[in-house]
């Protein structure tokens, strides 16, 4: 029996509601493995659920990402040992702990050259923008795209890997100080949408003729003025709602615009099976081994401030990846 120190919470609301607590763990059954995390990724999806916009089942808890090392295995796993280096991208949730069970189907193991702090920092977000910018929308060299929040722990991975790709990143930003940041991994035009009309900015980069594509993690606040960003035929990707999610509208609005797409995609329908797992994962580690992509770890947590780490983060004051430390 394993005790694990964990965060957890009863009912729905703010950071407040997110308390400590020590459960006993079971030795690994069939198909599982005792993993002892190591980091810990902090996400805009945990505040979700903490929040009850996403609901789960409660008591809950939250976290989707982490990396450690193997304790124990159960019955039948054979492709993974005790002291084995693993990460995860996309949950069962249960990440806010220092010791967890965890199913070996959703399990990878961690190249050599990945620590432990990388890999919680990037995973999921890098696994995100994965699925973005290969196989939402398929980037190519020479495109104009426009992602929101590009000093966020998603926009900084994904300017780094559209920047390989050779595309034109357009990045909003909410402080000159962000926008520093951003540039340095790759953004190619910065906007401060907190003093600048970014539509109007998009439209002038690319005069007059928007982008094919806008990555909108934001939700509520950026929906709208980001379909006057697109070209005819351009696609809407809204990935988030970190403001807030969208208000209804009638599907006419696309029409009007140019005859858009729009796409809500959720990253856990990218990685469903095994196959697609492996397939992203191997992405982000030959991004990572090429150079493409490093994590940028600006903030870090004792797992027990986790409550702090969900202000932080939802107050829009981190930039770059935050990550908990059991």
């Amino acid at each position: 029996m394993t005790t694990a120190r964990v965060i957890r919470f009863e009912k729905t609301g703010g950071p407040e509601v997110l308390a400590s607590a020590t459960l006993d763990i079971a030795a690994p059954g069939a198909g599982e493995v005792l993993i002892r995390q190591e980091a810990i990724g902090l996400d805009f999806i945990d505040t979700y659920h903490r929040s009850g916009l996403y609901p789960v089942p409660l008591p809950a808890v939250p976290g989707l990402e982490a990396a450690g090392v193997i304790e124990a295995v159960g019955a039948g796993v054979t492709e993974f040992r005790e002291g084995d280096r693993v990460a995860y991208p996309s949950g069962p949730m249960g990440a806010y702990a220092s010791h967890r069970l965890f199913p070996v189907a959703r399990l990878v193991k961690l190249p050599d050259g990945v620590d432990f702090e990388a890999a919680a920092a990037l995973m999921l977000k890098a696994a995100t923008v994965e699925c973005l910018i290969r196989r939402t929308f398929r980037v190519e060299a020479g495109q104009t795209v426009l992602f929101h929040a590009a000093a966020g722990g998603v926009g900084l991975i994904a300017c780094q890997w559209l920047k390989a790709l050779g595309a034109n990143i357009i990045g909003t930003v909410g402080s000159e100080e962000k926008a520093e940041i951003a540039r340095a991994h790759g953004c190619t035009h910065t906007i401060n949408y907190n003093t600048e009309d970014f539509v109007a900015r998009v439209r002038e980069i690319t005069d007059g003729k928007g982008v094919p594509v806008v990555y909108d993690g934001v939700g509520k606040d950026t929906f709208m003025g980001s379909l006057d960003c697109l070209s005819r035929r351009g696609m809407m990707v809204s990935f988030g709602n970190a403001t807030g999610p969208v208000a209804p509208f009638s599907p006419a609005i696309l029409a009007q615009k140019g005859s858009l797409f729009l796409t809500r995609p959720t990253m856990m329908d990218y990685v469903a099976t095994r196959e697609d797992l492996e397939l992203s994962t191997n992405a982000i580690f030959d991004a990572i081994k090429a150079g493409h992509i490093t994590a940028s770890v600006r903030q870090r947590f004792a797992l027990e401030d986790a409550p702090e780490a969900h202000r932080a983060l939802e107050s829009r004051a981190t930039t770059g990846q935050t990550i908990l430390i059991p």
